[in-house]
């Protein structure tokens, strides 16, 4: 049978997507061999300070009542001198959360914190927008940040402000922990995905003398890196990512403790978890398209320029892997009717092994450096595998809005205190589920296919590696239904209820 040039289109291209996906496993590489030279390279302060500094503790928070309580006693709760610290509660809700966020912050007045209720019903900016509404408040010159379903633990600012006798240091972020880590499949996966983000990207970054970026919460900057960064700005998703950024390229050097961990709370309902994915990557191509010009045309190093090129466009291999979705069934079949089947079978093997190879082990060294338990958690990496290739529409969609310039508000990640037990039948802020879990079905559905093929066409070594396709598929829109469906209407938790009733009392 003659070969068309449409045939040779597809194969070329398969392999061309599969080869550029399976390259990006050399930079996992490059942060393990990066993490592993400078291991013990820990970060010291320069000194300490003979008279503690004023520092300004800001939470933003938006229709946040399940952490909200917790979140103002765990910050008044801290090892620092009380008349040294400043607490802002930038609640821009507009549920109950403002009631119980306004008495808890009167409580804590009663008690002697400096602690200020700034309520905005304008939300023009969103949490970038609070930031800098509070900042134009806040009296210190050192300024901390906590999401609302944070725990900061209590030496935290004794642990973190004195490297700011350091002239040059203008933040410093700590690792996040996860309370809920174990509360279901779904966590355990994006603590493993986090972990190496927290203990491999980052540490592995910053001791190498590349830009790594504050992370939104857990972490405190100099006010100075801030304003001369360009302030709070909020024309992307992310501007923690796109602060950071602006703020090294004027000189301001960033500290990383991997040894102080921030415990917080991961989503435990997958449409939350989604549109935690989708902001993260929109916001990330978005202050890609923002910036790479200008850290290019800047003096920064080249192995500077070259890791914020890949750090702020990793999301858009989510379009290759949607891209490779499409293509592996119409590739099989045309190499399988036009006889080139037996030359190229061993190489789909082969680059898939490749692909996923550095995977194991980036993520595997990650939860060993975390010692105890390490092992349990590396049998999750099979589901973890299938879910990350199950969130690639979601992901890829987030990337094309950001390409082709649509803009959406900041949709935040809701939280509902719960640790490794508790449900969230009948709570509040549950995500929906959409259009997009009817695709992902369907992908799973035609992958079920694709599988089929393959054993057909004797692809044995290939198919484990396609056996992730519909696993991933079939869990990400099954738990979507299942979880939007189960979603209560309405609920007011313990510590609401509470303040409800003190109110009417």
């Amino acid at each position: 049978m003659s070969v068309g040039i449409i045939d040779i289109v597809v194969v070329a291209l398969y392999f061309s997507v599969l080869g550029v996906l399976a390259l990006c496993g050399a930079h996992r590489y490059l942060m393990v061999l990066l993490y592993w030279r400078h291991r013990n390279d820990a970060p010291k302060p320069r000194a300490r300070f003979e008279d503690l500094p004023r520092v300004t503790v800001q939470l933003p928070i938006y229709n946040e009542m399940y952490v909200t309580e917790r979140l103002i006693d765990a910050v008044c709760q801290l090892d620092y001198p009380r008349e040294k610290l400043e607490i802002q509660v930038l609640d821009d809700s507009t549920d109950e959360t403002v009631e119980i966020s306004r008495r808890k912050v009167a409580e804590k007045r009663a008690q002697g914190f400096d602690i200020h209720f700034i309520h905005r019903t304008d939300r023009t900016g969103y949490k970038a927008g609070a930031l800098e509404n509070g900042l134009r408040k806040a009296t210190a010159d050192y300024v901390a940040v906590f999401d609302a379903d944070f725990l900061p633990a209590k030496e935290f600012l004794n642990r973190t402000v004195h490297f700011f006798t350091d002239p040059g240091i203008g933040m410093v972020q700590a690792r996040w922990e996860h309370i809920n880590r174990d509360w279901s499949w779904l966590t355990r996966i994006q603590a493993i995905m986090l972990d190496a983000h927290f203990v491999l990207e980052h540490t592995a970054r910053n001791r190498s003398g590349r830009f790594f970026n504050f992370n939104g919460t857990a972490g405190i900057w100099r006010r100075k890196a801030i304003e001369d960064g360009g302030g709070w700005e909020h024309d992307t998703l992310t501007e923690d990512l796109d602060l950071s950024y602006r703020s090294q390229l004027k000189g301001w050097r960033f500290v990383y403790l991997v040894d102080l961990a921030s415990p917080s709370e991961l989503p435990g309902d997958i449409n939350a978890f989604k549109t935690q994915q989708h902001r993260w990557a929109k916001g990330g191509v978005q202050t890609a398209f923002k910036l790479l010009p200008t850290i290019w045309g800047s003096k920064a190093p080249l192995k500077v320029k070259l890791e914020a090129t890949q750090h702020l466009g990793n999301y858009v291999s989510f379009l290759g892997m949607v891209l490779l979705c499409l293509l592996i069934l119409p590739s099989m079949m045309v190499r399988h009717d036009m006889g080139w089947y037996g030359t190229l079978r061993y190489l789909d093997s082969a680059v898939f092994i490749a692909a996923f190879l550095s995977v194991f082990v980036f993520y595997g060294y990650t939860e060993q450096q975390l010692g105890k338990g390490w092992m349990r958690r590396f049998l999750m990496f099979p589901l973890m595998l299938a879910v990350g290739v199950g969130m690639c529409l979601n992901n890829a969609k987030a990337v094309l809005e950001a390409l082709v310039g649509h803009r959406t508000g900041f949709v935040r990640t809701p939280k509902h205190g719960i640790g490794n037990k508790g449900s969230l039948k009948g709570m509040k802020y549950r995500g929906r589920s959409n259009v997009l879990a009817v695709i992902e079905l369907l992908f799973g559905v035609y992958f079920t296919f694709v599988c089929g093929f393959a054993y057909q066409f004797e692809m044995y070594g290939a198919l484990p590696f396609l056996a992730l396709f519909p696993i991933g598929f079939f869990y990400v829109s099954g738990l979507s239904f299942a979880q939007a469906f189960g979603a209560g209407k309405k609920a007011v938790p313990v510590p609401a209820a509470k303040a409800l009733e003190k109110a009417s009392a």
